[in-house]
């Protein structure tokens, strides 16, 4: 890097891009970066391509994607050319799995809804190992 050229240490850059240095360390283990340059103390530098970089690989994340999905859009952008379609296919199996993830909570809160009902009414039925029963009370699937 020459003199002009931004440089950052990794806790710089992780501080820029709001994720920690052993992020930024993960993701070259997992080949989202490649490997800086180094000070001659050993310490890595980057530039401001790194933190373009980093920045879309954290903006991926929010948006819940992978790793191993973040790595096929970077092999894309690396070659100048907009992920937008491998983006699309990845960002529409992430809404399948949250559209999942929602009906079992909403799942989960119907079923914690009627349990609560049913303290408050003080009709709580006997407890069933699944919810109520404390697991050193469960014996061959009965609450005892």
């Amino acid at each position: 890097m020459t003199a002009a050229t931004v440089t950052l240490t990794v806790g710089k850059l992780a501080e820029e891009v709001g994720v920690s240095s052993d992020a930024i360390r993960h993701w070259e283990r997992e080949g989202l970066f490649p490997a800086p340059e180094r000070s001659a103390a050993g310490y890595r530098r980057y530039g401001t391509a790194a933190l373009d970089r980093a920045r879309f690989i954290r903006a991926c994340q929010r948006a819940g994607l992978r790793l191993a999905d973040i790595a096929d859009l970077l092999a894309v952008r690396d070659t100048g050319t907009c992920p937008c379609e491998p983006a699309g296919q990845h960002l529409e199996r992430r809404i399948g799995e949250i559209t999942a993830e929602i009906a079992r909570l909403e799942g989960l809160r119907h079923q914690l809804t009627d349990m609560l009902r049913a303290v408050d009414a003080g009709t709580c039925d006997p407890p069933l190992p699944e919810n109520w029963c404390p697991p050193s009370a469960v014996r061959g699937g009965e609450c005892e």
